[in-house]
């Protein structure tokens, strides 16, 4: 026989759907990033922040997806913005921008 209960059972909190978000964001950043711009990736990291805001506070559940979201948001952000950093600095700010010019005008050119 099992003791006896005291008082009821914790009700289940809902689980935020910026933190579902996040994650799903950070997974499809991570494998599809190098042809969606690291928009998912974005994405993952701001839904990530405003999903650990409230989970923090204990308003929702899915405090560990909101985490898991941001380090996979994270993961493709920060790599990012390192190389356009040096390839910048490296290229410099004019040739640069004729270059992505470049590659804008070639995916337009594959598309129609």
């Amino acid at each position: 026989m099992h003791p006896p209960h005291r008082g009821d059972p914790m009700p289940l909190q809902p689980t935020s759907g910026a933190a579902v978000a996040s994650l799903v964001f950070g997974l499809l950043g991570l494998v599809g990033s190098w042809c969606m711009f690291g928009v998912p990736s974005i994405a993952a990291v701001v839904l990530g922040h405003v999903a650990a805001r409230s989970t923090k506070r204990g308003l929702r559940a899915g405090h560990g997806m909101a985490v898991a979201g941001l380090i996979l948001g994270y993961l493709v952000v920060v790599p990012a913005v390192i190389v356009s950093a040096v390839v910048i600095g490296f290229m410099g700010p004019e040739s640069a921008a004729d270059s992505i010019n470049g590659l804008i005008a070639f995916f337009f050119s594959l598309v129609g």
